[in-house]
């Protein structure tokens, strides 16, 4: 079972990866805040700005607001945005929250579009069939929260759908989190680089119902 400490390593490690890689345009590394003891958060600067930035606005406005007080963990190169934040109580994993935010204008591409051309990291990424869905695995172990089906403790949320909630059989590990990224949105990434990416047997116990388990869901590889 992953600890604060391993998390906030994990999190570190995967920076130092996309920087290394190139994947990073920008980013910012994880630390521990315990100020609201028995309770421990992995978090980043400027993850304090999240909850007031997603309420009821247009996606660009809340895109732009992260860029601009670079509220990350990383930057991509096309501008996407990976945000990881974890809180543990007494030891186990309360609550994470896992987005990938692409960039909704691509300003960079629009720039230098040749340059983006000429790279496979990124010719599917500009495609101009390609529509670009923010991405979030959330987790909450609040009994006040969870509701059979409706709010499983672990789901996936895509776009902006205030009740889109797939059911996970898992809380995310920041590296399975990554892997999920680079292998379904930086193909060539992944081909490239995947055998890179820091590896750990470490994994978040189940938490679906079986209920949950009976309708469409994504299963976490335990």
């Amino acid at each position: 079972m992953p600890t604060p400490n391993a998390t906030r390593t994990q999190i570190e490690e995967i920076v130092l990866y996309m920087m290394d890689t190139g994947l990073s345009d920008d980013q910012n590394f994880p630390y521990l805040d315990s100020r609201e003891h028995p309770s421990v958060r992995v978090s980043f600067p400027g993850a304090e700005l999240i909850g007031d930035a997603l309420r009821n606005r247009p996606y660009e406005d809340i895109y732009r607001d992260f860029v601009d007080s670079r509220a990350f963990n990383i930057k991509m190169l096309d501008g996407a945005l990976v945000q990881m934040t974890y809180q543990f109580l007494q030891g186990g994993l309360f609550n994470h929250r896992l987005a990938f935010l692409p960039s909704p204008s691509l300003a960079e591409f629009q720039n230098d579009p040749q340059g983006y051309f000429d790279d496979d990291l990124y010719a599917d990424i500009v495609a101009s069939n390609i529509v670009h869905v923010p991405i979030r695995f959330d987790y909450d172990a609040s009994e006040d929260i969870h509701r059979v089906l409706t709010h499983p403790k672990s789901h996936l949320t895509l776009g902006q759908y205030r009740n889109c909630r797939i059911p996970v059989s898992a809380p995310l590990t920041p590296l399975q989190f990554t892997d999920f990224i680079l292998r379904n949105f930086y193909h060539t990434a992944y081909q490239n680089f995947a055998a890179d990416l820091p590896a750990t047997s470490a994994r978040f116990s189940d938490s679906i119902l079986p209920a949950e388990r009976e309708v469409v869901h994504i299963v976490v590889p335990s």
